[in-house]
């Protein structure tokens, strides 16, 4: 009776805190424009709490619109500003569609935008700060959504949905809406002018998981002062996706004395480097990619497109990485 009690018994000692480990763990799957490797337009990942709550950061242009296979049920759509690599102006034909220095984005999301389009097929919440929410409720609308989907979380505030937490956080960039979004009369008088409608501040987000975990998002944004204070001191991240790409960003050395001087991550993840970064999914030397893992003092993760990276509560990349 006793060996066969321990027979039985034994494996579930074992199953047991596999299946524990594996529940405490947020899912990052970079949905970039090729399988396995790190290109020019990659912005987009899905972050997937433990409790199953499905978070799509900056969708741009390498989701191949609203039916791509790859999204799954989102819950919340984040939009870090309204510029079309972002808020995704065009998109891949499909998946893996070109290459990952010619990508073919020919499709057309306008006047909608592809953030739009994903959250009206998936009924997703699109959570934004600043002027964002009012002008992304009517596009919502207009799309056969429901403007109330788009929820408003500014500087200081904190929306929890779905069990996470999501909060915005300043970002230095500019943030006007083009008048391809806009259409009708005004958008023509905005391209005719050459200027945007006015959005309010871009931004970062801060996201709290249900395991633990806080991450920061950077969005596109020049080293500020509130990387320090509010992100840093306050929030307190584990995990960062920091954008690398220069001109349009922080570069790679900017980037990598934001985390190692300012946010103190415990591990970071590479984001918007404009450039094709890998090579059958090993990094390219002397790409702004490799300067900014070169320069970090805390692990980077390169964000290869489909591969997804499991973290624990501490920031600690268990598995993918």
């Amino acid at each position: 009776m006793t060996i066969r009690f321990l027979l039985r018994t034994v494996p579930l000692v074992f199953i047991f805190p596999l299946a524990t480990l594996a529940q405490g763990l947020v899912k990052v799957t970079p949905l970039g424009g090729q399988e396995g490797e790190f290109c020019r337009f990659d912005r987009a990942m899905i972050f997937e709490d433990p409790n199953g709550t499905r978070i799509l950061y900056d969708a741009g242009r390498t989701v191949a619109g609203a039916e791509d296979p790859r999204l799954g049920k989102i819950d919340v759509v984040l939009v870090s500003h309204m510029h079309g690599d972002h808020l995704g102006d065009r998109h891949n034909l499909a998946p893996n569609a070109g290459s990952c220095d010619k990508p073919d984005i020919s499709t057309s999301a306008l006047p909608n935008s592809n953030t739009v389009n994903i959250a009206v097929k998936t009924s997703a919440k699109i959570v934004t700060g600043s002027e964002m929410p009012s002008f992304l409720a009517n596009k919502l609308k207009q799309a056969g959504g429901d403007e109330k989907n788009s929820v408003l979380v500014r500087f200081g505030a904190m929306q929890t949905i779905g069990g996470v937490g999501i909060t915005t956080v300043p970002a230095a960039h500019s943030n006007g809406i083009s008048g391809e979004f806009v259409g009708q009369r005004l958008g023509d008088l905005l391209k005719e002018t050459g200027i945007t409608a006015y959005a309010g501040p871009a931004t970062g987000y801060v996201l709290k998981f249900s395991n633990g975990l806080v991450t920061y998002l950077s969005g596109d944004t020049g080293i500020t002062a509130e990387q320090k204070e509010v992100v840093g001191e306050y929030y307190k991240p584990q995990l960062a996706v920091m954008n690398i790409g220069d001109t349009f960003t922080t570069g790679p050395r900017e980037a990598a004395y934001v985390v190692n001087k300012l946010v103190g991550p415990k591990a970071v993840i590479a984001s918007h480097a404009n450039e094709v970064a890998t090579l059958n999914g090993k990094v390219i030397a002397g790409t702004k990619t490799e300067q900014f893992m070169k320069a970090s003092k805390v692990p980077v993760y390169v964000p290869l497109s489909g591969k997804t990276m499991n973290f624990d509560g501490k920031g600690k990349c268990m598995a993918g990485c």
